[in-house]
């Protein structure tokens, strides 16, 4: 069997680029005065789920939408992250994409498009790729762009805040949620709250704090650390790789699994179409449990294969596969050491712990009990995505991945979920005001 391997200068595409002027507010500062005391809809997190989330209702008519997030800027913590890790590409292709499902906005293919005179030859061709129906690879730089442009588009900017959200109290007709001094009351509430990074166990060092000379994958990496080893088999972890061996770095790589797993997506493709998540409908819960066991794996995009190989071939890049992590000590003159489950000690710089992401399922915000986790799963209505103990508060994004299967977490997935949210908070905001029929689009479903 052949696999083809896309050329690893797919990776490499310009940051920075001056898009056509699209009016972004800045993040708003939190005050009491500053914020509506009340909504229709109350949307936590404007990463791209909540941005999609608010402009999928106001195609619906719902208008009345404070979006609260740490940042206070659309997409804002989402691309922060990308640029820490120097991330220039995106996994996800043309036709995934913040939006609304249903309705013919400017999707991204028509905004790169518009945009043809600012892209480099090798974006163009990722475009004609695209548009035969071929996997192409998205710029980081377009698609900060887009989601500008989509913000502008629904006035989402308008209707962002920046506000750490400490609590979310439903009631039997509204949801109330809180932020330091603030508090917004609305009949309907949606956590698009993504996913946090998945800390190390609790035994690989003594105390509570991360010992010196070790970080996350979402921290910068010193810049004095010219031997560096990285934990972790998923994309993240391929970025720090190329990252360190670009700037002339040694690099450890260790990996738990037997070997490094490539592909294109993170997850089967079959699964961003009905029939994908179709398979989840009627299973047990143990039976979707293996299939989320299975397909979310941590993966690297074939484009980075060529490079590792030929970095591992010259000495560079160490892979050591197959073997856990039981400890991180301090060594001599800040360096650190990683005990592996074998005994050997793999000894640097500094570390970074890619160690992957661990779903929000809205548990520290929602009273005890109402979230009902299970394997870290939230209990959600299978049709409408609410949560079955506060029928009012809705997930989108990851915490819905028992429900839509493994896309859930991906930007195609988040279009999914949303269809099925707004349509069920337009059709309630229609029956308590009285209104009937007055989009046979919204009652009929997106």
């Amino acid at each position: 069997m052949t696999t083809f391997v896309p050329e690893p200068h797919l990776l490499d595409s310009p940051r920075g680029r001056d898009w056509a002027p699209a009016p972004v507010s800045a993040p708003r500062a939190v005050s009491a005065d500053a914020v509506p005391a009340t909504a229709d809809v109350v949307i936590v997190g404007a990463g791209p789920a909540g941005l999609a989330t608010a402009s999928a209702l106001w195609h619906l008519g719902v208008h009345d939408v404070v979006l609260l997030d740490r940042d206070g800027r659309p997409c804002g913590r989402f691309f922060e992250r990308i640029d820490t890790l120097k991330q220039r590409v995106l996994r996800s292709p043309y036709e995934h994409h913040p939006g609304v499902e249903g309705y013919r906005d400017c999707e991204l293919l028509d905004f790169a498009r518009l945009n043809w005179s600012r892209l480099t030859p090798v974006e163009r061709r990722e475009i004609r790729m695209a548009q035969a129906g071929h996997r192409s690879v998205v710029p980081v730089d377009v698609f900060e762009a887009y989601c500008r442009h989509v913000a502008t588009l629904h006035h989402v900017d308008e209707h962002t805040w920046r506000a750490d959200v400490r609590d979310v109290r439903p009631t039997a007709d509204a949801v109330t949620v809180h932020a330091d001094g603030i508090s917004v009351t609305a009949p309907y509430a949606v956590l698009c709250l993504g996913e946090e990074r998945r800390t190390a166990p609790g035994d690989w060092w003594e105390g509570d704090s991360v010992p010196p000379g070790v970080s996350y994958w979402d921290e910068p990496v010193p810049q004095d650390a010219e031997h560096l080893t990285v934990i972790g088999a998923g994309l993240s972890a391929a970025h720090l790789i190329a990252n360190a061996l670009g700037d002339g770095k040694r690099v450890h790589w260790i990996v738990r699994a037997a070997e490094e797993r490539y592909q294109c997506a993170d997850v089967n493709a079959s699964f961003f179409r009905a029939e994908g998540r179709a398979r989840f409908d009627g299973t047990s819960w143990e039976d979707r449990l293996t299939l989320m066991g299975g397909q979310r794996r941590a993966s690297v995009m074939f484009e980075f294969r060529p490079r590792m190989q030929a970095a591992e071939a010259d000495g560079r890049l160490i892979v050591h596969r197959g073997r856990a992590v039981t400890g991180l000590l301090p060594e001599r003159a800040g360096r650190v050491a990683v005990r592996l489950s074998d005994g050997e000690r793999v000894v640097a710089d500094h570390a970074v712990l890619a160690l992957g992401t661990a779903v929000s399922s809205g548990d520290r915000l929602l009273p005890a009990g109402v979230a009902a986790a299970r394997d870290g799963w939230p209990d959600l209505d299978e049709k409408t995505l609410a949560f079955r103990n506060a029928p009012r508060v809705f997930a989108v994004g990851a915490a819905a991945g028992m429900v839509l299967g493994p896309a859930a977490r991906n930007i195609d997935g988040h279009r999914v979920a949303t269809a099925r949210v707004a349509t069920a908070v337009a059709v309630g905001l229609q029956e308590s005001s009285g209104r009937r029929g007055t989009d046979d689009r919204v009652m009929a479903g997106v």
